[in-house]
């Protein structure tokens, strides 16, 4: 991979299943897109690995999620944790779909679970 960062759609797009990509061919753990954020705006972050998309939400972001993912009839939630010493919770999502659905899932994630704007920045952290 050449570059880690993106900031319109169709180029976050092709960072999501360009990272994706490069996971699988190295077998890393995961890959993690984090947001880059203004001071005034909550970090958020998407992670995959071993068929798992795995995030973090509030109680209406999950309420956002579980919508989103009516759209998306590959993807189901396995698993919900809600830790007491944190706020919100971890979302485990299996994921068997090739890079370009996944991609497409994390964007909208991103812009409709999350509430970002058209023009978000997301970073390819770890890959």
């Amino acid at each position: 991979m050449s570059r880690f960062r993106a900031d319109s759609p169709d180029e976050r797009e092709a960072l999501f299943a360009d990272a994706l990509s490069a996971h699988r061919e190295r077998a890393s753990p995961f890959c993690t897109f984090e947001l880059e954020t203004a001071e005034d705006e909550e970090p958020a972050w998407i992670q995959f690995g071993d068929g798992t998309v795995n995030l973090d939400c509030s109680d209406e972001e999950l309420d956002r999620l579980e919508g989103l993912l009516e759209s998306f009839p590959a993807f189901t939630i396995e698993e919900l944790n809600r830790p007491e010493s944190a706020e919100g919770t971890n979302v485990r999502i299996s994921a068997y779909a090739d890079e370009e659905r996944i991609a497409m899932l994390i964007e909208r994630c991103f812009r409709e679970v999350y509430g970002r704007r058209e023009g978000y920045a997301v970073w390819a952290t770890e890959v």
